[in-house]
């Protein structure tokens, strides 16, 4: 038996990225941060704050949720699962990313302070 299973909690980076493929299905890209407090050793060390960066791929009904109601700066859940992409670009260089591809999505921003007002605030898809 396997597991392959992410559970954030983070900030938006940016806006997202929308698009739409093969006859209007909505795929969307978000940019999360999540941040793990600094603390202090007992020896007096200071550990500094760290912040990582994942990019978080939604399909379908997710993407569309994405595209209405989530901005920069916003507080997101996000559950999905790591996938690693390969490719050579033009110039014949290799690339590799790892990407998270959300199949739940819980906006955690209160609707007051987001940019864009919310209906609904929870949602579940497979991509």
């Amino acid at each position: 038996m396997s597991l392959n299973k992410v559970m954030l909690i983070g900030n938006v980076g940016r806006e997202p990225e929308i698009r739409y493929v093969d006859a209007g299905v909505a795929t969307a890209v978000v940019s999360l941060a999540t941040t793990t407090r600094g603390y202090r050793l007992q020896s007096g060390t200071e550990v500094p704050e760290r912040t990582e960066w994942h990019r978080i791929v939604l399909w379908r009904k997710l993407a569309e949720i994405v595209e209405r109601y989530v901005h920069k700066g916003d507080k997101l859940y996000v559950e999905g699962e790591i996938r690693t992409r390969e490719w050579t670009d033009k110039k014949g260089h290799e690339h590799t990313v790892t990407e998270i591809w959300a199949s739940n999505l819980e906006l955690l921003t209160p609707r007051s302070e987001s940019q864009a007002r919310s209906t609904e605030p929870t949602a579940t898809s497979q991509p």
